[in-house]
């Protein structure tokens, strides 16, 4: 099945989110239509993460990512239950501005607090367009891709490249590069194919056609 959408709208809670879920998309799909990426939280009030957006800006560089098509959330990380009507609001304004015919967040069986609250604001906002769910593998519990994406070896090595920028994390395991690649192997071989990246499917809308 090929699958396209004119205006991608990309939604992270926080910085890196986006590229360990789906940066190998990301990265196949940056040349050929109009993407948005959008995080919450730049976690900035964290001092042990003051280099992440730097590093985040840098990362997406590397999937074809310009600085244009970035944006940072006012949202606080750890709390995003409580400001639940914000996010919905914040969402509702980006509909309207952006336009966006197909919506990469978060999968829903991820028991991250910010991650969970997100994507349940982003189904509530987004009615009528089609939602896919990335699974971050530190906070999915459940998690079984369900719609998969083949991806090429250099979308792969993109992807591996683009995680490295973090040298914030590079001593956490979820940015261990072989654990990368393992994922969309495994992925790649439910699809039978060599790489994939997969999602979950929280709304598909669409028309059936011949052409």
């Amino acid at each position: 099945m090929n699958f396209f959408g004119r205006k991608v709208l990309f939604l992270g809670a926080h910085p890196d989110d986006i590229e360990l879920g789906c940066g190998a998309l990301l990265h196949q799909i940056a040349g050929g239509t109009d993407i948005l990426c959008v995080t919450l939280s730049d976690n900035q009030k964290n001092p042990d993460l003051k280099d992440i957006v730097t590093e985040h800006l840098r990362s997406m560089e590397i999937l074809g990512i310009q600085k244009d098509k970035i944006i940072f959330g006012p949202f606080t990380t750890r709390v995003f239950p409580g400001a639940r009507q914000e996010i919905l609001e914040y969402f509702l304004k980006l509909r309207a501005d952006f336009h966006p015919d197909l919506i990469f967040t978060h999968t829903i069986h991820d028991v991250h607090q910010d991650h969970n609250t997100m994507t349940q604001e982003a189904l509530r906002a987004y009615r009528g367009i089609t939602v896919l769910g990335y699974d971050v593998v530190r906070s999915s519990y459940g998690f079984f891709p369900h719609f998969l994406v083949q991806v090429t070896e250099q979308d792969v090595e993109k992807k591996v490249e683009a995680l490295a920028e973090y040298q914030t994390y590079r001593d956490r395991y979820y940015f261990n590069s072989e654990l990368t690649r393992s994922i969309m192997v495994r992925h790649g071989a439910l699809a039978e194919v060599s790489y994939a990246e997969g999602f979950d499917i929280l709304r598909i809308v669409g028309k059936f056609g011949c052409e």
